[in-house]
């Protein structure tokens, strides 16, 4: 377990980045996950309803049977994640991806399957012909902060079903623009699972325990791989759970740990995974320094994040089977069906 020495000062954004944009609030930074109404997660996902409709039809859609996903950014290793997941869990994967320019005409192969990568160039005609072909499509993005919200209104434009898991870009607009098109996706900036129920409970001991930590001092550190710049949005939200519990913390303060070296000897992330982890540590302290906590997160790898995606594409699936009202989705929907693998 990581401790306190290890932990370097690098200044941060105080704005949250995991917060959707109906519940965003600079002065305490505070998020929140369990209000449904007002409050989504990103994740994208593109896909039709059939014919079958009722009870059945819901029923059908699990472990992946009759959906095809196409998974856009196929190349990174979240991608190529995501598509082993979904190839567990007999999800029909097509040969198609969106790409950059440079990237168009690349085959990318992932689980013994070709992909091909197009440009942006052909991408509405592309997924219009994919999504004629298979209509029960469903879009996966992991692709770049910069792409979220000109992908966003293609699927839209095409009425295209999708799951986003790409964070940044314009989120406000984002949200616009699905509402706008009507149609369905689950979105979400953290697709794991467990760590998302972590930040669940977070909230809930927030609200119905304010001031529980009152005059406690907080640190925290969190390690990531080099080419992770920002803090985390995991960490800000639950550093805005511990302001809500009382505690006195500047979101500037947070500990960024990217020397591969400090993550293998000091933080104990196995050397195997420097290029792809995620190590918090939250310590909290008593005014008398006679008692203290310590609240730990460690994620190697992106199989929580990937596994968590299919799970989102057949929560969707099952949705718009259903032919649900509800159009827009976080992970605490999914969370809640209670029908993970």
């Amino acid at each position: 377990m990581a401790s306190s020495s290890v932990f370097l000062h690098r200044p941060g954004n105080s704005r949250l980045a995991f917060a959707s944009r109906t519940n965003q609030t600079v002065g305490k930074d505070r998020v929140s996950f369990l209000n449904m109404g007002t409050r989504r997660l990103p994740v994208v996902l593109s896909m039709t309803a059939t014919a079958d409709s009722g009870e059945e039809a819901g029923k059908s859609v699990f472990p992946g049977s009759g959906i095809s996903i196409m998974v856009n950014g196929c190349s990174g290793k979240m991608g190529k994640a995501v598509i082993k997941a979904a190839d567990a869990a007999g999800v029909n994967i097509l040969p198609t991806s969106f790409g950059s320019a440079a990237e168009a005409g690349q085959k990318v192969e992932v689980c013994g399957k070709e992909i091909t990568v197009h440009g942006p160039t052909e991408r509405e005609k592309v997924l219009s012909s994919v999504f004629e072909k298979h209509p029960e499509l469903i879009v996966v993005d992991y692709t770049i902060p910069s792409a979220v919200n000109d992908n966003a209104e293609l699927y839209s434009k095409v009425g295209v079903p999708f799951v986003m898991g790409t964070t940044g870009g314009d989120r406000n607009k984002l949200y616009e623009t699905v509402e706008d098109a009507k149609i369905y996706a689950v979105i979400s900036p953290q697709m794991g699972k467990q760590v998302v129920a972590f930040l669940a409970a977070m909230e809930i001991m927030a609200e119905q325990f304010p001031g529980a930590f009152s005059g406690y001092s907080l640190e925290v550190m969190e390690s990531h791989q080099a080419s992770k710049l920002d803090a985390s949005g995991t960490a800000k939200a639950v550093i805005s759970c511990f302001q809500e519990l009382g505690v006195s913390y500047d979101m500037d303060q947070i500990q960024l740990i990217r020397d591969p070296k400090q993550q293998v000897e000091m933080v104990g992330v196995p050397e195997e995974h420097v290029s792809g982890h995620a190590f918090h540590l939250y310590h909290l302290t008593s005014p008398d320094e006679t008692v203290s906590f310590e609240f730990q997160h460690n994620v190697c790898g992106r199989s929580i994040y990937a596994e968590g995606t299919i799970d989102a594409v057949l929560f969707l699936a099952k949705k718009i089977r259903l032919k649900a009202g509800q159009r827009i989705y976080n992970m605490i929907d999914v969370l809640r069906e209670g029908n993970m693998r």
